[in-house]
């Protein structure tokens, strides 16, 4: 249980911020080691469609295609929690207001079907970077009014999710937030302290899941002084995709650079020279033939320089232990206990959507291998991204199934 001290300093905190002080948790309660993010949205319906029942809800939109002979298979591979991203823009949106309270029911609904087939959740408030949405990502960092906004909503899904059963639910009330990835900035901290206490103030026995800043870098979660959140309730959680250039082969969204680059093997190292080099060369092509005029010689030297920085397995070791390392070494100077880290995000694109190039399964089922490796060595629980999608495990596009290559992977765990 929280000190008498430490229960003070949370009440105070939340007085300052909320002007009231809540009854806060006690030590973490909800414990999980392995997992699998969900899918945030399959059909992207515009946002002049939200008002319509028949297109937004159930919800999460996963619902409508996922059911729970699903979930029971997940829980058979052998994962123990789901990592449920909500999108939080409809519930901001004036397109949904007379829809408001189905949306919540609705999302409590999805966590009652995977507790009951027998799935821990994580409700992760995904927000994403759009230009064409009313609220994304950018208007909620960028705009006072909007986090305003943003922060009230977290307080509402906190009372929601309160109802649940703290051992089986966690809240985390913003995934990936996209500010200070200038290292001089430091305007995250104040801006978790004030999600923490709208969340505890309506949700006082769940655990709360945080993180740092720049798309909840290590780096980031590294400069975090977790005294400011006096809580004893929290998981803090990081994610990792090292390399880049490996987990992200030809994602269009990730950069001016990534979409040349697909067809590298996972481990560099483990593949024939001459393979390498015959995939670098056709890399090489598409930069020349298809990139910015005045990017090109930029972009060949730095495929080159990031190439030489994985191409030995002591290389390959450095750049994919540095994050949970630096995230080791923050929870030990702060006696935090290793079982209270998520890694929560990880994995290997299959497929960029359009793009015909599928990486081979073998190459991401390793990929995986090794950074669960890695999470459990530190003690840190899991959760691979994703469920569907580009970087789906059990689905790709349109409901058909992946490879079972990952899969097959999680199942040995156990």
């Amino acid at each position: 249980m929280a000190s008498l001290a430490t229960m003070f300093k949370a009440g105070i905190l939340v007085l300052a911020l909320l002007g009231s002080a809540p009854t806060l948790a006690g030590a973490v309660e909800f414990s999980v080691k392995r997992g699998i993010n969900l899918d945030i949205w399959t059909t992207w319906p515009d946002e002049k469609l939200w008002g319509d029942e028949a297109a937004i809800l159930p919800y999460p939109e996963w619902r409508q295609f996922l059911a729970r002979p699903d979930l029971d298979r997940l829980k058979q591979t052998g994962f123990d929690f789901v990592r449920m991203p909500v999108d939080p823009a409809p519930f901001l949106s004036d397109k949904t207001l007379a829809l408001r309270d189905k949306l919540y029911a609705s999302v409590q609904e999805s966590v009652r079907l995977a507790n009951e087939a027998g799935l821990k959740v994580v409700v992760d408030l995904h927000l994403i970077p759009s230009d064409v949405r009313s609220f994304d990502m950018g208007k909620v960092m960028d705009e006072p009014g909007s986090f305003d906004a943003y922060v009230e909503f977290v307080r509402k899904m906190a009372y929601a999710l309160s109802q649940q059963d703290p051992a089986l639910v966690a809240f985390e009330p913003m995934n990936e937030p996209v500010i200070d990835c200038d290292d001089a900035e430091s305007l995250w901290p104040q801006r978790l302290q004030r999600l923490f206490a709208a969340a505890r103030a309506s949700a006082t026995r769940l655990t709360l899941v945080l993180s740092g800043a720049c798309y909840s870098s290590a780096a980031q979660l590294a400069r975090i002084d977790p005294e400011m959140i006096a809580d004893d309730n929290i998981i803090w959680t990081f994610h990792s995709y090292e390399p880049f250039l490996l987990t992200h082969q030809g994602a269009t969204w990730a950069g001016d650079f990534i979409r040349y680059v697909t067809g590298l093997p996972y481990p560099l190292h483990e593949a024939p020279r001459a393979e390498l080099d015959a995939e670098r060369k056709k890399i090489r092509a598409r930069i020349k033939a298809e990139a910015p005029f005045t990017r090109r010689l930029g972009m060949l030297a730095y495929l080159d320089e990031q190439i030489a920085l994985m191409d030995t397995q002591q290389e390959l070791d450095a750049l994919m232990d540095s994050p949970l390392d630096k995230v080791a070494a923050w929870a030990q100077k702060h006696g935090i206990s290793p079982h209270n880290i998520l890694l929560g995000e990880f994995g290997m694109i299959r497929q960029e959507y359009g793009n015909p190039h599928v990486v081979p399964p073998p190459y991401r089922a390793a990929y995986v291998a090794d950074m669960v490796e890695r999470a459990e060595r530190h003690g840190f629980a899991w959760a691979v991204w994703s469920y569907g999608g580009a970087f789906g495990v059990v689905d790709e596009f349109e409901g058909r199934r992946a490879e079972p290559d990952v899969l097959e992977t999680v199942r040995r765990l156990q």
